[in-house]
């Protein structure tokens, strides 16, 4: 039985992680911490977890996560980098849903999060926890880097065609659409209910932080320098609480089988899912479930590939990603904890 701590445990990430974990039978909940609620019984903020997790939250530094197998923060970016190096000085494995280890340029991570990074030898050492992509590198982790929900939901969509070498990579267009949990657990008034109810808004268009993660992964996929890679990357918030909807485009510069690159590429991946040709993919078709769905369109035969991809922000996104990761890196059944179905309408 593996034991697992949270760091973190109020925020949406957070109480997915607690979700997915109440349900996993290989998991032991060991310890979730927070300042502001130690104390408070976990089912007393989320009665959605009566009867399924019995624990309070404890002040971090009275948990006992020195005792855990594995520790997630899901905490705000500048906080695992602080606590990460004496969990994983006593032997505890650590998985990272903020973005504190994902950049591997420290100085470009200082550029795009405003503060000095607090352990720059152990990004190096970080596993980025693409599955799809290093899954050989996470099994034998310390530290996982777990993806942002909009570089996962990016990076799948391109992925296959950026290995291949089939299109033009100085010229990328991500044009991507989140629901409003993406934003957190707190109080903005972006987030209120009239404020993102019946609107539709693009933000971020100069510069987003998830740019230099998603130009970094691919720039991997493609091996080339990251500046090779030309993206145009704009996130939009949409009037829904969950899901993901990234519309790609690339122009193509050599012939391929199209759908066949994909449905080869992903044959293998549990939580991947290549539709047949002229589907359109919906963000509720995988609401509350661990899976990316993907389809490839080529509109008027042109020389523009247009390729949808949608995830549940907290799931595939977030938590659902680092349980995929936990259970890779201790070797269980990697769909362990894993297998529900998207819930509709």
């Amino acid at each position: 039985m593996i034991k697992a701590g949270i760091v973190g445990g109020t925020g949406y990430t957070g109480v997915e992680l607690l979700r997915l974990l109440a349900q996993h039978s290989g998991v032991e909940l060991t310890a979730i911490t927070s300042r502001g609620e130690a104390g408070t019984a976990v089912a007393e903020m989320f009665s959605s977890l009566r009867g399924s997790v019995n624990l309070k939250f404890s002040d971090p530094k009275d948990a006992p996560l020195n005792e855990c197998d594995v520790v997630f923060f899901a905490t705000p970016n500048g906080i695992a980098m602080q606590q990460a190096a004496s969990l994983l000085e006593s032997g505890v494995r650590v998985i990272d849903l903020a973005a504190d280890f994902r950049i591997k340029d420290i100085a470009l991570w200082e550029q795009w999060y405003g503060m000095s990074h607090a352990s720059p030898a152990l990004v190096a050492e970080a596993v980025y926890g693409l599955p799809e992509v290093n899954r050989e590198q996470i099994r034998t982790a310390r530290l996982v880097a777990n993806p942002g929900c909009y570089p996962t939901a990016t990076q799948l969509g391109f992925l296959p065609l950026v290995q291949s070498g089939c299109i033009d990579l100085g010229h990328l267009i991500a044009d991507a659409k989140s629901g409003v949990s993406g934003a957190g657990r707190k109080a903005e008034i972006g987030t209120l209910f009239s404020e993102a109810s019946d609107n539709f808004k693009a933000y971020g268009v100069p510069g987003h932080r998830h740019l230099p993660e998603i130009r970094q992964g691919l720039a991997r996929a493609a091996g080339k320098e990251t500046n090779q890679i030309g993206l145009t990357f704009v996130p939009h918030l949409t009037p829904m609480i969950r899901g993901i909807h990234a519309t790609l485009y690339a122009r193509i510069t050599r012939e391929e089988d199209f759908q066949a690159m994909f449905e080869q590429r992903y044959a293998a991946e549990p939580f991947v899912d290549v539709l047949p040709p002229k589907s359109h993919p919906e963000t509720r078709s995988v609401r509350a479930a661990n899976t990316c769905r993907i389809a490839i369109h080529r509109p008027q035969g042109g020389d523009t590939l247009v390729v949808l991809s949608v995830i549940d922000n907290l799931v595939k996104g977030a938590a659902g990603q680092a349980v995929q990761n936990m259970n890779i890196m201790f070797g269980l059944d990697e769909c362990s904890g894993l297998s529900q179905v998207p819930v509709l309408p």
